[in-house]
């Protein structure tokens, strides 16, 4: 099934770029926010794209979607982000059909997480899905495929130990502060930025360091003040944030911007500093590194950080993949079954179109003729003829395309192949 039935020639593409290929700098360029995500959303929908998904991470910016072409998709990114196709042809990958599908499997699934195991993507696939399907971008083959990459991502969870341990981006992050900060219970910590990261961040930061004198900044104030409610720490306003950073021993980043929010302008003093910019694109400027006192660590560091609980992982690949092969099967079997929808419907309504032209001549010949009686005849008939057809095309000896073809030709149908 090379174009899954896509009408005017589409095919389904994967494009994007990830950690495996771009640095941190790369990825920045091509970072998406909401806003950028809803303009390429709706330039899509101008330019007739049938379906499409795009998420943006720290780790990868991709879309899922149909095209003639792959261009199409790779035009949208670029005209969203500030990276170009010259750059993004560096760095980028593009996939197609069962390609397509098998990367969309193993990126949700965790086994292409720059941190194995790493889960976090499901729930940003899911928003995405979300979103596209509010805007009339989510045809079914899309929306079948993610709820069964959903449905590995669940089962590789629940029956291996893939995802075990405290990994994530987040937690590295404390790691790395644990083991290079001494006395850490008793230093100064901020946190600027409380989006997922940023909440995980300080939920590991309280469980593992024991320490007491964490604050929050945020630029929308009461997002910072939910955080701070559920894990007793100090808040206060974006106005304070350069008295802040020159209060404290470490700084964690973690905004979201799409420009460094953090240079070395706002640092007005010479004590030692730790900065952890948990953020793509970065938060943080180079150019505080110019200070002595300041020491600047980047998530994609963080990211690289291995230990014992990651090097376990890996012993439960094989079963993962194992996972998702039975997954792709129950799709594949479900767009075996969406191959020959278009013919069944068809046929169908051929029937119907017989039935109505024979209850016409009847009606006509027949004084007595009992209308109702002979419509639900003539329903159920058609429902058995179709089912049978339905049937046949399933089993599994017999060439679908083949008999495809020849019911086309019989009944002189004409099919959508729209899937």
């Amino acid at each position: 099934m090379e174009q899954y039935n896509i009408s005017r020639g589409t095919y389904f593409y994967v494009i994007g770029l990830s950690y495996k290929k771009a640095d941190a700098k790369v990825r920045g360029h091509f970072s998406l926010d909401e806003a950028s995500k809803l303009n390429l959303i709706q330039q899509a929908k101008s330019y007739g794209v049938e379906s499409l998904v795009v998420t943006s991470t720290c780790n990868r910016t991709e879309i899922y979607g149909f095209a003639h072409h792959p261009f199409e998709l790779i035009k949208l990114l670029c005209d969203n982000t500030k990276g170009t196709v010259e750059e993004f042809q560096q760095v980028a990958y593009v996939y197609k059909n069962r390609e397509a599908i098998s990367h969309v499997f193993r990126v949700g699934s965790g086994l292409d997480s720059q941190i194995l195991g790493d889960f976090e993507i499901i729930s940003q696939i899911k928003n995405s899905a979300r979103v596209s399907k509010k805007h009339g971008l989510l045809n079914p083959f899309i929306e079948r495929l993610l709820n069964c990459v959903i449905q590995a991502s669940k089962r590789i969870k629940n029956e291996t130990e893939l995802s075990s341990g405290a990994t994530s981006v987040s937690f590295a992050s404390v790691q790395y502060i644990m083991k290079n900060v001494e006395d850490i219970s008793n230093k100064n910590i901020l946190l600027f930025g409380t989006g997922k990261i940023g909440r995980n961040t300080c939920e590991n930061l309280i469980k593992h360091t024991k320490n007491e004198h964490i604050t929050l900044i945020n630029r929308t104030k009461d997002k910072a003040e939910k955080v701070a409610g559920k894990f007793n720490v100090l808040v206060k306003d974006y106005a304070q944030l350069q008295e802040e950073i020159n209060n404290t021993d470490i700084l964690i980043v973690a905004t979201g911007a799409q420009n460094p929010t953090v240079d070395k302008l706002l640092i007005q003093n010479d004590k030692p500093l730790l900065i952890l910019d948990l953020s793509i694109p970065k938060n943080v400027d180079d150019n505080v590194t110019d200070l002595g006192n300041v020491t600047l660590v980047h998530l994609d560091y963080l990211s690289q950080m291995t230990d014992e609980t990651l090097e376990k992982r890996k012993a439960f690949i094989p079963l993962a993949e194992t996972i998702i092969e039975e997954v792709k099967i129950e799709f594949n079997q479900w767009l075996e079954t969406r191959k020959f929808a278009p013919t069944i419907k068809a046929l169908k309504l051929k029937l119907q179109n017989f039935a109505s032209s024979e209850l016409d001549t009847q009606r006509k010949k027949m004084s007595d003729f009992n209308e109702a009686q002979a419509e639900v005849i003539s329903k159920n008939i058609i429902q058995k003829i179709t089912n049978h057809f339905a049937h046949h095309l399933k089993d599994d000896d017999i060439p679908t395309d083949e008999s495809l073809d020849l019911i086309k030709k019989v009944f002189q149908l004409e099919t959508s192949q729209n899937v």
